[in-house]
């Protein structure tokens, strides 16, 4: 018998419960048959096998509960138990911690619960985790073989650098499989970088000088900004375009290879923008937010277009 285990909180400690599950850090929760077996086949055969009377070498008796011995730690079974049980009992868990999403998924596979398996696949992919750890969520969705998380996460970790920092799940991926991942994210970083060879898909949507005049300068009234298009230069639009559209055009795409996403771009923009109001032009100050936001959507747009054409090897 284990004489340093310890009651769970509620609802695990009803006096009524008809047998104790022991976590692997020595915590008991008291639950319910009934809840159990309801959800999980692998706990209604478990809980049909005869238990016996008295406590024996085999079988642990705990105030007159067999207890059963799982293999998960207590924030793993907590997490577990509470989807099993009635809404009106427990709540279910609120997962937004990558490691317990991955410890629940791992736990319903184990006891056929499948529709927790369902929500920890959803934790997995949860936009606050995502954003800012997508490589991990790559790496847990992978293990899984969990695809459509796997290709989610995937385009993700688009919005971090190409060669990440050392994280502790790294080492569930092997060397190919990470170099598959390394190989899509460069693809992607050159096909949106090739982008820049052949501007038609910005002078074919705006139409013309007066389309962007935030680009072109071409105002009815009153700018002054420097305008050019000499012949040459990489991005004239239109044969004419103010000067500061030249280097916001070259820093972005540097800076799209290494992370070819709207993050990217509306960093650009933003600092284009205080840029641009600096110079106190009657036309343009006023006018360059609304302009750039516009371009931004609509770079986004083509971004997303190119990067979805690019396909990510998985091995399942």
């Amino acid at each position: 018998m284990s004489d340093d285990s310890t009651y769970a909180a509620a609802p695990f400690d009803h006096v009524k419960a008809d047998i104790i599950l022991r976590s692997s850090d020595n915590i008991d929760f008291r639950v319910f048959k009934l809840f159990l077996s309801l959800a999980s086949p692998f706990f209604e055969t478990l809980f049909e096998i005869p238990q016996p009377d008295d406590e024996t070498v085999e079988q642990e008796v705990k105030d007159g509960l067999a207890v059963i011995p799982v293999t998960e730690d207590s924030r793993t079974l907590d997490a577990l138990l509470r989807f099993c049980y009635p809404c009106t009992l427990a709540d279910d868990p609120n997962i937004e911690v990558l490691k317990d999403a991955m410890d629940v998924m791992e736990a319903a596979r184990k006891y056929s619960l499948d529709a927790i398996e369902t929500k920890a696949r959803k934790a997995i992919v949860n936009p606050k985790i995502l954003q800012v750890e997508p490589l991990r969520c790559f790496v847990i969705a992978h293990r899984g073989r969990l695809r459509e998380e796997a290709l989610l996460a995937a385009k993700s970790t688009l919005t971090h650098p190409l060669i990440p920092s050392w994280f502790q799940e790294i080492e569930f991926l092997t060397a190919t499989d990470f170099l598959s991942l390394l190989t899509y994210h460069k693809k992607c970083g050159d096909a949106v970088y090739a982008l820049r060879l052949d501007l038609s898909w910005i002078t074919s949507h705006y139409g013309s000088v007066q389309g962007c005049p935030f680009l072109t300068g071409v105002y009815s009234y009153g700018c002054g900004c420097p305008r050019t298009g000499k012949t040459g230069q990489r991005y004239t639009l239109f044969n004419t375009h103010v000067e500061w559209w030249e280097e916001f055009m070259e820093e972005t795409f540097l800076g799209l290879q290494d992370k070819p996403c709207k993050e990217t771009v509306q960093a650009s923009v933003e600092k284009t923008v205080q840029t641009v109001r600096a110079r106190n032009c009657q036309a343009c100050s006023p006018r360059i937010a609304e302009g750039m936001r516009d371009f931004l959507d609509f770079f986004t747009g083509k971004i997303e277009e190119t990067v979805s054409q690019i396909e990510l090897e998985l091995n399942f």
